[in-house]
């Protein structure tokens, strides 16, 4: 017998100012689900302050209580997280899940380009807070000033809703984008991204050796670092093979993040485990437990002690770092690179150039031009923002300052 596409997910709305908004989710199960049903609660700006779930492996029963934006819009959510449930594709009761050989839709990318007049405080902040309310993702980013003060945006995004090759929804945009940055904006053109209009988006190969050992290590070494904020941080996995028969329990104690979750969801995902049992919860301290009882693909515990290590230096790391900052010399100018593991399955982390935009507006430092482009390192690809920052004002604010303002909103600190 299938079950009804309402009642796979359920959103019952906070009951009072403060409270947690209840997310329940029950569906058959896949590997990977609690990592992508995670992603989409984080996309849309909200934190995950409690869990519970459990499977039979395969049917699963998800509960989640979330905290944050005011204006979320819960149906959009709701809709956005049935599409990641494999009862989505079909309710027979028969097939549960997507045949094997049918992929999913792979998005057209567009290139929106337009011109500003001249430059104000958080004007790329302002796009790219239009283009996550308008579901529109963004993939690469070309920004540049050209001499006589004019700035040029080239964004190329996906539409999440797949209706951009539409006039109407063109016209939203730019009507959207219009809207939020007034008469300095003096042209938007959208258009379809051909193959010789992508080639200019590719981020710079070269990325120095210098800032590659350091940024991309996957050892932990926080006596290199002295912020603080990591140093502070600490991080405790560890693995017990005695309290189950069937399972090993992975337990985590850390300080809470905005994305935790999703960042320990992201790494069973990859080392394709399962996660049959779990729970984690925030304190009011600011930290984060989690039990979780995994499986290996074979349906089997982790016995071997090379694979428990392996697993644990990963989840250590991930979450001890789960972004990377840097403010480097390019020359005679400032950089700021920020950097994020993609996913196996290609997937970036979310609305990291909304929060680095964020993070800069609230420091008053203008940007002048940004680069995002992938690299393969330390054989892990890696999502990597390089904004040149433009220090012509006068007003520079010392660079251990940003990478620590920027470092915080990532981390949800702020």
């Amino acid at each position: 017998m299938g079950i009804l596409r309402e009642d796979v997910v359920v959103i019952s709305p906070a009951e009072k100012a403060g409270d947690s908004t209840v997310i329940s989710v029950n569906c058959p199960d896949k590997t990977g689900l609690g990592c992508d049903l995670c992603r989409i609660i984080l996309l849309f700006g909200l934190s995950i302050a409690r869990g519970d779930f459990s499977t039979d492996g395969k049917w699963c029963y998800i509960v989640l209580w979330v905290v944050g934006r005011t204006d979320t819009r819960w149906d959009l959510l709701e809709k956005r997280l049935l599409e990641v449930c494999p009862s989505y594709f079909s309710t027979s009761g028969i097939d549960y899940y997507r045949p094997a050989n049918q992929q999913p839709k792979q998005l057209d990318v567009f290139l929106l380009k337009f011109w500003c007049s001249g430059y104000r405080k958080g004007l790329l902040h302002d796009v790219t807070r239009v283009l996550f309310e308008l579901e529109l993702t963004i993939k690469k980013v070309k920004v540049s000033t050209t001499p006589d003060g004019k700035v040029m945006d080239l964004f190329f995004i996906t539409d999440t809703r797949d209706l951009l090759h539409t006039k109407e929804r063109q016209d939203e945009t730019v009507l959207q984008l219009k809207s939020a940055l007034g008469d300095i904006m003096e042209s938007c053109e959208i258009e379809l991204a051909g193959s010789e209009i992508t080639a200019c988006s590719q981020g710079t190969s070269f990325l120095p050796s210098a800032i590659t050992e350091d940024m991309f290590s996957l050892e932990l070494q926080p006596a290199r670092f002295t912020s603080g904020l990591l140093s502070s941080n600490p991080i405790s996995v560890t693995v017990d093979n005695t309290l189950s028969p069937s399972h090993t329990l992975i337990q985590v104690l850390c300080q809470d993040h905005k994305g935790l979750i999703y960042d320990t969801m992201r790494t069973l995902k990859d080392y394709n485990i399962q996660v049959s049992y779990g729970r984690f919860f925030t304190n009011k301290r600011g930290g984060c437990e989690l039990d979780l009882f995994i499986v290996q693909a074979d349906g089997k515990k982790i016995v071997d002690r090379n694979k428990q290590n392996a697993l644990c230096s990963r989840l250590r790391m991930e979450l001890w770092r789960p972004l990377r900052v840097a403010v480097v010399s390019r020359g005679p100018d400032t950089e700021l690179l920020v950097a994020n593991p993609v996913e196996l399955s290609g997937r970036g982390r979310p609305l990291v150039f909304h929060d680095i935009t964020l993070g800069l507006k609230n420091l008053n430092t203008r940007i002048f031009s940004v680069e995002i482009g992938r690299h393969m390192i330390c054989d892990r690809e890696w999502e990597v923002y390089r904004i040149l920052l433009d220090e012509g004002d006068g007003h520079n604010v010392p660079r251990n300052k940003i990478e620590e303002g920027i470092r915080k909103i990532l981390m949800g600190w702020d």
